[in-house]
């Protein structure tokens, strides 16, 4: 290859890094901007995420997920909060069991 033909190699690798990087920075995400500590009847929920500050959001929180598919930013660090964990792990466990069939596993995810 020339010299001319080296450059433009390079560059056009540069400009695909670029587009790349542009793109990925760019993905939203959807973080709580506050979080509520009114308790959640434990039935409700099916699913749980934690939100750590400083990987694209700004604060520590649990996201609990309802059966009717809500989003709820709650303390991490709540006794109540762990014993809700606990439940949708334990519930999960269950529906897995039974093949996510029932009523008790309606919008359960699975794994």
């Amino acid at each position: 290859m020339t010299s001319c033909g080296d450059a433009k190699l390079f560059f056009c690798i540069l400009f695909v890094t670029y587009c790349c990087t542009v793109t990925f920075s760019q993905i939203p995400m959807d973080c709580c901007l506050r979080v509520g500590n009114n308790t959640i009847a434990k039935q409700r929920v099916v699913n749980y995420f934690l939100q750590i500050g400083g990987q694209g959001c700004a604060m520590d929180a649990m996201v609990l997920m309802t059966r009717r598919k809500k989003n709820l930013c709650v303390p991490a660090d709540e006794p109540w909060v762990k014993e809700v964990v606990k439940h949708v792990v334990a519930l999960k466990e269950h529906c897995k069991r039974h093949q996510y069939k029932g009523r008790r596993c309606y919008n359960v995810k699975q794994k």
